[in-house]
């Protein structure tokens, strides 16, 4: 069609698409290249590196999309700012690119560019997955075009790999770092991967070739370099590109939009630095594989997985229901996917037929024919493999029913959709269609051809549907001029319907026998009206038009291909059939020469002449010359001849003068000219022939040489047939038995189905009469066929057959069926649960493989067993064991039960504490081997084996026996025979323990027989505590009688000097007596309660035996009583403390009840394994009736009211429980009353360290007992210079401790509660030395209080020496004061000894060994 007559037709929407496609590659063109580059993990060095060799001045924008820590500010730009002089951003939502700057995307942020402005969205997850790069790119390629460039740095995922495809499709640049360089090479490895990538280089290579694309016109001009239609001087060098990619690929793309192919070259040839058209196609011509890559470039595929949702929704709610409507159930639906790239638009077209035919009970056939003219693109179609990426748009659903997960990673499209597809490579412009078809979908394609080729294709697909078929086009296409064919039914997804014409059109679809490359002449319309008349060309036409030979241009089968000039003279058409053959068309005269000289050509291959030949027209005759010229084009193998025909020019005589006797003559001559003429001629026609004969013959000859092979082979041929003939007779007699046997297994059969038919009858009556729910279903999850029973209670009707199980709600609360449905599809296990229905009815759920006869699994069956009733009645036996089990376990009788064996079978709790056995070691065992054969009793087996045997029982037997654990023991015996149902006899043994029984039988007697003395001792016990009690009256009356005395008198009286140090010696004295008592009191308490601890090490007696005499000194030269010791070393494990605490008790008492100038001695010496201390006195002696008592709470020797001693009674009890605490025994020996008293304490022996040395430093015990005094004059125990912060919430005991401080010297500062001594110590930290804390406090205790101190910093008071001061003068108590934080415990009342020497502990002024 000329360019005028497509003036007059009216434009088609195609012809608009590519008129925008033109607008929007001018937009492209006018604006400056993009370069998008996207990293992850490991990218920052990379794209530092980049930036480092980037020229300033490249007039492109870079925009970096990092994969970054959505919850922490970024400083990337910051960071990349001090690697380049470009400026670097971080991305506002609406800024606008500019040229020669940096742009960093903002953390948590997706970021889109549209119109050049980036703008900016919260990131949001595709399938799980962030994907900011694919995002950007794609917008990008939308924006940029032929100027987007893509570059993929290091990263750790495959985001940006989707992009690529995008930015190659719009004729963009892709770079990929290589492996070698990336920290993380997944991200640029998935793109390769791809095979979209253009270039695979280290970071320092793309920063190079970015600078020389800069520089490339194609990327810095506003022009493309190649314009199809205004620059008709570059055709020659297209139709090369055109032929070499026919040639290749016999793909003719003359017939594709200009622009698109524009693009196309124009990225491969920026690829390759080429700027001009003929350089391109000089490069094709030397490397086919371009020509190969060109190709793929052209059909570059653009595809996803249901693109255009709504159109799919369409095809579900519209097209399919018309489709089934029409289609009786034989009949096949038939769809014709044309261009179907790599298979995501013909798998989507067939998941969605699935999806819209699940509700079916069976599934009417499908064929899908996909075809494109890649047979890469159907090669990965067939494979039906697609990565991650490539699966975005298909939900977890659809992933799990149509596509099977492959190890590697990816989706491989399942059997049964892949079944349903045939794919054929195929070319739409030249290829025959499918026919009978109800559907066609040609999305995206019809974009990519010109009118030409739309044209021939739409009213293909008219003649290829059915009256009532389909046709889906892409958003961007339309029928065009062929509306009257289509009636559109959706405008905005292009969906029609075929429209029934009167008219049929005529198609052809046979390939086009045009030259495989046309150079069209250039039209007027694109002259340069300027450019000046070609008189030389034009002369040369008109002299070539008319005295050029008429020709004919025949090929090596004789066909005439073109015709030169009036051939009428020469050539005639026959009649009948018309034909081409030059031999049937040569006029008459010339066939036999003609023949000859194409045949001498046709052999020698060179230019042959003949000259002279006669041909008759009518009634003239003509003399004519031939001539044929053999020629070979370059793009082809075949010769071809160009047949000349040349008209001899005629004799002329000069018949000017002539007379009538020379004219006679002159006849005459002629005549015999005439006749020589004719004589040659006839002779040359006979050489001729004969020539031609001689060609004919050796021709006859190959031919019968020919013909003689063939003959041998057709022979050797009617051999190998007559043995097929005897093979097929032989097969024939073959198959007339088999057709016998077959006639016998058509019987077997049919009476096999019979036999089948039964059998379903049977099992279809089977399954409707039991009373169990079965369920079957496909290996899919579709129900295939259920009993009535489930059929209530999975809620299903029988038109449910076929529908997928997650459709239909059942009555179970099995939340997670279809997962273990699915699990025992995939382990091919059993698996049984038990299961309730919502009403809460119990059912046993077996799931199990469904296995064909051919062992294939095809299916699961579930069975549901009603369990209901068994469920409750083991759980009313469970209640009514668990109420037994509990009865027998509360009895606090032994009892246990016996198998058959005699092996323990069960007992109850009461058995294993009253024996003290485990039931691990008591279950399965022999009775007769229980604790080391305890049970083996002479005559229990006879008695037990007599129950089994003859239904004997066990009657009150009493058994006395030393048993392991609890020792001499009198047990009675009861035992029964126990019978069960279905198990072996057992025997129920109750045991009781009457030991105590016994012995209070026994001692009962005893008991009345003593029950006066027992009368009269506890009435002695009773006097006893009476005299204890008034004992204790008197013992703390007296000394706070004389306390109280002394105190008024002093308060009343005006006392000289001497009275008052008497008062006061007096005074100190009644208040230690009291002390002591209280610390009696106390001990005694602890030693009650157990609570007495002792703080333990290795000890040298000597040092414990050498402090207590040291204490008791004074006493003793008081009353004049000589101690004498004789001390042997001996090494013990003991409390120092409470050691020294015994032996001060004991020479306190030696000293008390010796007269005066007695003696006391004391022995310590290592007597075997044990250390023995003997403490003699020559005093009153323990009388023979007191003496085992003397240890005993509360004894005294005399406890009357003239007693000559003061005490209650407590030290020798608290000796004795403190011996016993170290492992030790303590004894009392006496001879009598007045002659004296020997206490024997015997402790184990330790061997002692030959580095262990005594303790030498200060026991507060020790200070407790020292009766040194402090005057405040000793040097070394002066205070003076030291501030104390004192700290006790009683006004007296804060004043009595000021007071005694301040005699010594210190600075004193007191406070009432902890919240003041915490304002005190941060006011002043440096002023105090010191800290004294009372523990009982209101409010905050002192633990309280120096857990705040030691909180604080040092320089703040926090490490500040403190003591606590406390009336809480336990062990625990003092401990818990230490782990709190104070450094030495002291207890009330206060001995100012003590206290002094605590003060200059604690302020360093002594050490342990001054």
């Amino acid at each position: 069609m000329t360019s005028d007559q497509a003036s007059e037709q009216p434009v088609s929407e195609s012809t608009a698409n590519e008129a925008f496609d033109v607008e929007q590659q001018d937009i492209a063109n006018a604006l400056f290249p993009i370069v998008g580059i996207a990293a992850s993990a490991g990218g920052l060095e990379a794209f530092t590196q980049l930036l480092k060799h980037l020229l300033t001045d490249t007039g492109m924008a870079f925009v970096l999309i990092q994969h970054l820590d959505p919850n922490h500010k970024s400083l990337l730009s910051e960071i990349l700012a001090r690697k380049t002089q470009m400026s670097v951003t971080e991305v506002q939502d609406g800024v606008t690119v500019e040229p020669n700057k940096v742009y960093v995307i903002p953390p948590n942020t997706k970021m889109m560019l549209s119109n050049g402005v980036l703008q900016l969205t919260p990131r949001e997850k595709v399938q799980g997955k962030y994907m900011p790069a694919d995002a950007f790119f794609t917008s990008l390629a939308a924006d940029r075009g032929h100027k987007s460039i893509a570059v993929i740095l290091s990263g750790a995922d495959g985001d940006g790999s989707l992009g690529l495809k995008a930015i190659k499709a719009a004729g963009g640049v892709t770079f990929a770092q290589c492996e070698d360089t990336a920290k993380f090479d997944s991200m640029p490895n998935t793109a390769v991967a791809t095979g979209n990538v253009d270039f695979i280089l280290p970071p320092q290579k793309i920063a190079e070739e970015l600078v020389n694309l800069s520089r490339n016109p194609f990327i810095s001009k506003s022009l493309p370099l190649i314009a199809i239609e205004k620059l008709p001087e570059l055709g020659d060098a297209l139709a090369t590109i055109f032929v070499l990619l026919r040639s290749a690929t016999g793909v003719d793309f003359s017939h594709y939009k200009p622009n698109t192919l524009d693009r196309r070259i124009q990225r491969r040839m920026l690829l390759y630095k080429l700027e001009h058209l003929e350089d391109y196609a000089e490069y094709l011509q030397k490397n086919p594989d371009e020509v190969k890559a060109l190709y793929e470039e052209i059909l570059i595929h653009v595809t996803y997985f249901f693109r255009d949702p709504e159109a799919f929704q369409l095809l579900k709610e519209r097209v399919f229901p018309t489709i089934i409507q029409n289609k009786s159930p034989e009949l096949p639906i038939r769809i014709w996917v044309a261009g179907c790239s790599t298979g995501e638009e013909v798998y989507s077209i067939a998941i969605s037929l699935l999806e819209f035919l699940s509700d079916k009970v069976t599934l009417p056939p499908m064929q899908i024919f996909a075809t494109d003219i890649s047979e890469i693109a159907i090669e990965k179609a067939r494979s039906g493999i697609y990565i991650e990426n490539q699966m975005v748009e298909v939900s977890p659903e659809r992933r799990r029913r149509f596509f099977n997960a492959l190890e590697g990673g990816g989706y491989q499209i399942s059997k049964a959709v892949r079944e349903l597809c045939v794919f054929a490579r195929q070319d739409l412009g030249s290829d025959p269609p499918f026919s009978n078809l109800d559907l066609i979908s040609c999305r995206n394609v019809l974009i990519y051809l010109d009118e030409t080729l739309q044209k021939r294709i739409l009213p293909i697909f008219h003649y290829s549907l059915n009256p009532t078929g389909f046709l889906l086009l892409g958003t961007s296409e339309s029928t065009g001029k062929y509306s009257e064919l289509f009636t559109l039914i959706d405008k905005k997804n292009k969906i029609y319907a075929k429209k029934l014409t009167a008219n049929r059109t005529i198609l052809s679809f046979v390939t086009s026998n045009y030259p495989i490359a046309k150079v069209e002449e250039p039209k007027k319309a694109f002259e340069n009206p300027s450019d000046e008349f070609d008189l030389e060309r034009k002369t040369d036409q008109l002299i070539l038009n008319r005295y050029a030979p008429v020709g004919v241009v025949i090929n090596n089968k004789m066909e005439v291909l073109q015709l030169r000039g009036e051939i009428d003279l020469y050539l005639k058409l026959s009649p009948g059939k018309p034909s081409l053959n030059l031999f049937r068309m040569v006029r008459q005269g010339l066939l036999v020469e003609l023949r000859a000289t194409i045949y001498q050509a046709q052999r020698q291959k060179i230019i042959v002449r003949k000259q002279g030949l006669r041909i008759e027209s009518g009634d003239l005759s003509r003399i004519i010359n031939i001539e044929v010229i053999p020629f070979k084009p370059s793009t082809d193998e075949e010769f071809y001849f160009l047949v000349l025909f040349e008209e001899a020019p005629p004799t002329v005589n000069n018949l000017s003068t002539v007379n009538p006797e020379s004219q006679e003559q002159g006849d005459l001559e002629r005549e015999i000219v005439r006749l020589r003429q004719e004589i040659a001629n006839a002779n040359q026609e006979k050489a001729a022939t004969q020539e031609y004969l001689q060609a004919v013959i050796q021709e006859q000859e190959h031919i019968n040489q020919d013909l003689k092979v063939a003959n041998e082979e057709i022979l050797s041929s009617n051999e190998e047939l007559q043995s097929t003939n005897e093979e097929l007779e032989t097969a024939k007699e073959e198959i007339q038995a088999t057709n016998e046997e077959l006639n016998t297994t058509n019987e077997e059969l049919r009476s096999r189905n019979q036999e089948l038919h039964q059998v379903n009858n049977d099992l279809t009556n089977l399954l409707a009469s039991i009373n169990i729910p079965i369920l079957i279903l496909t290996s899919d999850l579709r129900v295939r066929r259920f009993t009535p029973m489930a059929q209530r209670l999975f809620n299903l009707i029988p038109a449910d057959a076929g529908r997928p199980l997650s459709n239909i709600r059942a009555n179970l609360n099995i939340p997670d069926l279809e997962t273990l449905i699915l699990e025992v599809l995939d382990t091919l296990s059993i698996k049984e649960l038990e299961v309730q229905t919502l009403g809460g009815h119990w059912y046993n759920l077996r799931i199990r493989p469904y296995r064909t006869t051919e062992n294939q699994i095809d299916g699961v069956v579930l069975v549901l067993i009603d369990i209901d009733v068994l469920k409750r009645t083991a759980a009313t036996l469970e209640q009514a064991r668990n109420y037994a089990e509990a009865i027998v376990e509360t009895v606090q009788v032994p009892l246990i039960v016996l198998d058959s064996d005699f092996r323990v079978n069960k007992a109850n709790r009461s058995f294993y504490e009253t024996f003290q056995v485990s039931p691990s070691e008591t279950t399965q065992s022999l009775i007769f081997e229980l604790g080391n054969g305890q049970w083996n009793l002479p005559g229990l087996q006879q008695i037990l084996e007599d129950i089994l045997a003859n239904d004997a029982t066990i009657q009150n037997l009493e058994v006395e026996h030393r048993f392991e654990q609890i020792g001499q023991k009198t047990m009675l015996l009861n035992g029964w025979k126990i019978i069960q149902q279905g198990e072996s006899q057992r025997i129920l043994l109750a045991i009781e323990d009457i030991s105590d029984r016994k012995q209070f039988e026994l001692e009962r007697s005893q008991l009345l027989a003593q029950e006066q003395s027992a009368r009269q001792e506890a009435e002695n016990a009773n006097q006893a505590k009476n005299e204890f009690l008034s004992n204790l009256s008197h013992e703390l009356r007296n000394p706070l009688n004389t306390i109280l005395g002394w105190a008024q008198l002093i308060r009343t009286r005006d006392l000289d000097e001497a009275a008052v140090t008497r008062a006061w010696e007096v005074i100190e004295r009644s208040a230690n007596v009291q002390a002591q008592l209280i610390d009696d009191m106390l001990d005694l308490s602890r030693i009650t309660s157990g609570k007495l601890h002792l703080n333990t090490r290795l000890i040298d007696l000597v040092s414990v035996v050498n402090a207590a005499i040291e204490s008791i000194e004074f006493s003793a030269e008081a009353k004049g009583i000589q101690i004498v010791s004789q001390l042997n070393s001996a090494t013990v494990v003991g409390d120092f403390d409470r050691l020294q605490q015994v032996l001060w008790n004991l020479l306190t008492n030696a000293i008390k009840f010796t007269p005066a100038d007695g003696r006391v001695g004391i022995m310590l010496e290592a007597v075997y394994s044990h250390a023995e201390i003997r403490v003699s006195d020559t005093g009153i002696g323990i009388p023979a009736d007191l003496l085992p008592y003397v240890f005993e709470r509360f004894r005294q020797g005399d406890s009357s009211a003239s007693k000559t001693t003061q005490g209650l009674g407590l030290g020798l009890s608290i000796v004795r429980h403190i011996v016993e605490l170290h492992g030790g025994t303590v004894q009392a020996q006496s001879a009598g009353k007045g002659r004296g008293t020997t206490i024997i304490i015997r402790l184990p022996l330790r061997s002692m360290p030959p580095k262990i040395t005594p303790p030498t430093y200060l026991e507060p015990s020790l200070l407790s007992k020292t009766p040194d005094t402090l005057d405040g004059k000793n040097s070394s125990l002066n205070l003076e210079g030291l501030c104390i912060l004192a700290v006790d919430d009683q006004a007296d005991s804060r004043d009595l401790l000021q007071w005694m401080l301040e005699e010594f010297g210190a600075e004193v500062v007191v406070v009432t509660s902890a919240r003041e001594a915490i304002a005190a110590l941060t006011e002043s930290p440096g002023r105090y030395d010191l800290l004294l804390a009372d523990i009982g406090m209101p409010e905050e205790d002192g633990y309280s209080l120096i857990r705040q101190i030691r909180e604080l910093q040092a320089e703040a008071g926090g490490q500040i020496p403190a003591a606590a001061i406390s009336a809480y003068a336990t062990e625990q108590e003092r401990q818990r004061a230490i782990e709190a934080g104070f450094q030495m415990h002291l207890a009330k009342p206060i001995e100012l000894t003590l206290l002094v020497l605590m003060i200059v502990k604690l302020s360093g002024r002594i050490t342990d060994n001054s």
